[in-house]
């Protein structure tokens, strides 16, 4: 076979029937979707929802269907931007088609998706997500027995040198100077100001530190004991999602403050899931939790307990024996619970006496 050569100029043709777009017109599984959601009158049903975030008159935008496809998009190829979303869309024929574009229009701008983003309330969104569980759930998804829990950080717009005194406004090179100043010392040189600030006691609270660009952030203490600026989203940071373990089908996707720990969030996240499979499939299906080291306390087995769910959680490593006197008694039958249904691997198993039976 002899080798094929780059032409010096490339011929563009005046006319192509797009039976004849072949490769890359069409994917089967954005094919399989849309069929889905054509099927489920989940375009009719989406106007419907966000007429009152429209106005009557004026140029009309583009349809929210295809906004929430292009999010979709960013879903399934891990896009986290808004502009990467777009441009991937209009880079690729079977997404053209996904969104049922002509060959001759364009795809939304990343502005367009901007201002969508912004026009549409919270609320819009999670009926979106109900929809589509409902729509999962009519194709015999999820089994919503089994829920595993666990938490992603998300990053902050902002630094640690950006934090200021919430009563003062004061960031931390002001700070130290007045606190020098009202013990009578005047700090002239960078190098007094570092040794007055190492020499005094500091704590970075979030009751007294906030950050100027990024007011929403919270300071968090890592695992290697750095302290840290973490995003906290309103109206609820960490994403803490919860997943049925037996399809794969996300049941929950909390966002709460970064600075709260995963055992005090999760039973929360329990809840929302337990009433998201009660509305989606009409009956309480939700019998086990799964989770990592991170979830395993005390409280939050009592608490489990509580709730009739059985917990499976990786039980973090104890030096020396537990110490029972200072804890409540259901503490002590949770943990009794949970050593007397560890298995091989050594996963804490909480099991309430309903579901063991």
């Amino acid at each position: 076979m002899a080798m094929g050569r780059w032409g010096s100029e490339q011929r563009l043709e005046m006319f192509v029937p797009t039976c004849e777009l072949r490769s890359g017109s069409t994917h089967v599984f954005y094919e399989r979707l849309n069929a889905q959601l054509r099927d489920g009158g989940f375009d009719a049903w989406l106007e419907t929802l966000c007429a009152d975030s429209y106005a009557e008159g004026g140029r009309p935008s583009i349809p929210p269907g295809i906004d929430f496809r292009m999010l979709f998009v960013g879903y399934f190829a891990d896009i986290t931007s808004r502009r990467g979303i777009a441009w991937r869309c209009q880079d690729s024929l079977s997404l053209w088609t996904f969104l049922r574009f002509a060959l001759t229009e364009g795809t939304p701008d990343h502005s367009s998706l901007s201002t969508i983003g912004d026009r549409l309330p919270f609320e819009v969104y999670e009926e979106v997500f109900g929809f589509v569980l409902k729509l999962v759930h009519e194709h015999g998804l999820p089994s919503g027995k089994t829920v595993g829990v666990d938490s992603t950080l998300i990053e902050a717009n902002a630094a640690m040198k950006s934090i200021v005194r919430k009563e003062s406004g004061e960031d931390w090179r002001a700070y130290p100077q007045r606190l020098a100043a009202a013990e009578g010392l005047e700090l002239k040189t960078r190098e007094e100001r570092a040794r007055f600030d190492k020499q005094r006691k500091k704590t970075a609270s979030n009751d007294e530190w906030q950050s100027k660009t990024d007011a929403d952030s919270r300071i968090m203490k890592m695992t290697d004991g750095s302290t840290h600026l973490a995003r906290y989203f309103v109206p609820k940071g960490k994403a803490e999602n919860g997943v049925d373990l037996d399809t794969g089908v996300i049941l929950v996707g909390e966002i709460t403050p970064a600075n709260i720990a995963d055992s005090a969030s999760v039973v929360d996240t329990l809840d929302v899931a337990i009433a998201t499979v009660i509305d989606v499939t009409g009956e309480d299906r939700v019998q086990e939790a799964v989770a990592d080291k991170g979830y395993c306390k005390l409280q939050t087995l009592s608490d489990c307990v509580d709730h009739d769910i059985a917990t499976t959680f990786s039980e973090p490593k104890v030096h020396g024996e537990r110490r029972w006197h200072d804890k409540p008694d259901s503490h002590k039958t949770a943990f009794d619970d949970a050593a007397k249904w560890s298995n091989a691997r050594s996963l804490t198993c909480a099991r309430p006496a309903a579901v063991a039976a």
